[in-house]
This record gives C-alpha cells, sequence and structure tokens, in this order.
C-alpha cells in the first residue's frame, strides 16, 4: 500500500517538473537540482527491476565503547524504496536493523533534523535523492567534527548554545504603534529574503574548517547569518547593539576565512558567507552595506 502511494506520489511530481510547475524552486539552485536528481532517478527505475544499491553507513555505539567506528554496508531494492536517502534509512531502520541511530522529523526539508554526510558533502537526507547508479555505494556519515552520540546523531549542544547567544528573537524599545503587531512594508519584508529560511540544520557550520579549528570562539555561519536576519530586520530596535555583541571579541566574527563551504553545502540556497561579509562592511564602515551599493550605483 505505501509503496504503491509512493510511486504515484512520484509519477505527480514527474509530471509537474516536466511542465515547469515549480515556480517556488526559482532562485534555490540546490533544490532544483536535489528535483531532477529524484526526477532522473525515478525515471531510471522499473516495476520489475531488481536493481540493489549499497549503502555504506558509519557505526559507532557508546554501549561498545571500545569498539571502533566502522562502516556496515546494507543492500536495498530500490524499485521498492522511496526515492530519498532519508526513505532508505527508514527502510533500513525498519526491515533490516532496527539499532541503527539517526534523527529525523519533517521528511519535508523545514526541520533540519536529518542533517549528515552523504557521499563527502553535508546536506538533509530528506532532500537528497538516492543515486540509482548501482555500480558504487552511498557512503553516510555523521556531520563532521562534531562529537558523535551513536551512528549518525552528533551533540549539538554547543551549536545551539551559540544560537542562543546571539538572542534570536525580536527587540524593540516600545509597544508597536496600534498596539497589536509591528509592521513592515514589502521592501523591508523583502530584505530578510534568504536570511528568515535557515532550518539549523549545521550543515553549514559543520562544513567550515574555521568553525572546526576554533568552535569555543567563532559563532559559525548559522549563528551569524541568523544574526544578520535581525540586524536586517527593519521591526528591530536592537541593530547596533548586536553587531556591537558579536565584535566586541572580534574572534566570533572575524574568525570567517570567507572560505565558502558553507555556501557551497547549504541545502536550503542560503548565502552564509555573504551575510558574514556583509557584516564586516557595517562594522568597519558604519555604515550598511546596501546603503554603500546605493551609494556607488549613483555615483556610476
Amino acid at each position: 500500500m505505501s509503496t504503491n502511494l509512493i510511486k504515484e506520489g512520484m509519477k505527480k511530481v514527474v509530471g509537474r517538473w516536466r511542465k515547469k510547475e515549480y515556480s517556488i524552486l526559482e532562485g534555490h539552485p540546490i533544490a532544483q537540482q536535489h528535483g531532477e536528481q529524484v526526477v532522473k532517478s525515478v525515471g531510471n527505475l522499473k516495476r520489475g527491476d531488481d536493481k540493489c544499491k549499497e549503502f555504506r553507513i558509519y557505526r559507532w555505539s557508546p554501549h561498545n565503547p571500545n569498539q571502533k567506528p566502522y562502516f556496515q554496508s546494507f543492500f536495498l531494492h530500490l524499485p521498492s524504496c522511496g526515492p530519498m536517502v532519508l526513505d532508505a534509512l527508514q527502510k533500513i531502520k525498519g526491515e533490516v536493523d532496527s539499532s541503527l541511530s539517526y534523527r529525523r522529523s519533517c521528511r519535508e526539508g523545514i526541520c533540519g533534523s536529518c542533517a549528515m554526510n552523504i557521499n563527502g558533502v553535508n546536506t538533509v537526507a530528506c532532500l537528497k535523492s538516492i543515486d540509482t547508479d548501482t555500480s558504487r555505494p552511498m557512503t553516510i556519515t555523521p556531520l563532521p567534527h562534531l562529537f558523535v552520540i551513536k551512528d549518525l546523531v552528533v551533540d549539538l549542544s554547543d551549536f545551539y548554545q551559540q544560537y542562543k547567544s546571539i538572542e534570536p528573537w525580536l527587540k524593540t524599545r516600545n509597544p508597536p504603534p496600534d498596539g497589536k503587531e509591528y509592521r513592515q512594508t514589502p521592501e523591508e519584508r523583502k530584505m530578510l529574503d534568504g536570511l528568515y529560511e535557515c532550518i539549523l540544520c549545521a550543515c553549514c557550520s559543520a562544513s567550515c574548517p574555521s568553525y572546526w579549528w576554533n568552535p569555543e570562539e567563532f559563532l559559525g555561519p548559522a549563528a551569524l547569518i541568523n544574526t544578520y536576519r535581525w540586524i536586517s530586520d527593519s521591526r528591530d530596535d536592537f541593530a547596533d547593539e548586536r553587531l556591537q555583541a558579536i565584535t566586541e571579541d572580534e574572534r566570533r566574527l572575524y574568525r570567517c576565512r570567507a572560505i565558502g563551504n558553507c555556501t557551497a553545502c547549504c541545502p536550503k540556497s542560503l548565502r552564509p558567507s555573504e551575510a558574514i561579509s556583509k557584516m564586516k562592511t557595517k562594522h568597519l564602515t558604519g555604515i550598511p552595506v546596501e546603503t554603500l551599493s546605493n551609494n556607488m550605483k549613483t555615483s556610476h
């Protein structure tokens, strides 16, 4: 029953994709890439196929602390499996090995729970399609440079503590004029695009060498893009204080070396490195980077 539902659902997805009905993905190249991969993968599979795919999964359990981490291979019949890596993990846990541990929740690329490293790239498993080429395995490991709790589950305590430290909530000095809500113009609201969509999956921070080397000093791309999200919010009255808070100890911001791994791997197509650069500009000049850009356009 569930397999038939999946197949019927994918037929609808393929039909809509071919008709280019997914305008919501415009401006989100990674999402478009994932969608195209899904359509291609499903198109390569036929009901009568006997394709089996190898999944090499990192395993380690605190219940056997003396046993070193190792890779365990699982072989799945692809036509009976959903199209995403998370579907494969669900099938393995439900039908093969119930001891496999990983995080998951929404299955829609919104919660960020299923973040892991798949074939060497940090991403979320629910948005990553299965490579149907059975000549090579898919290798799945935990997010790098984080303490492993069990299998694919990592300790995000420090990550969330850093996020909490930026005070990620609206801070105002006065109540709203109408006593009900703080309003924005469409232009002011548009300033938040590319910032508010962060799902705190930690893919960016776990891919950042500067964060690997200085996790106790550098806030990391995820916390910093969220800092800029509130600095850019016209309703917030503490933009200067927020910027001062992350620059009193310059290592919290300036440990960023603009390597760009964060932007390259973000499953939501966000640009943390660009947000960090804009905060550096604002801190060094005292002028928002948008104002500088407008002045440059005017001068030309």
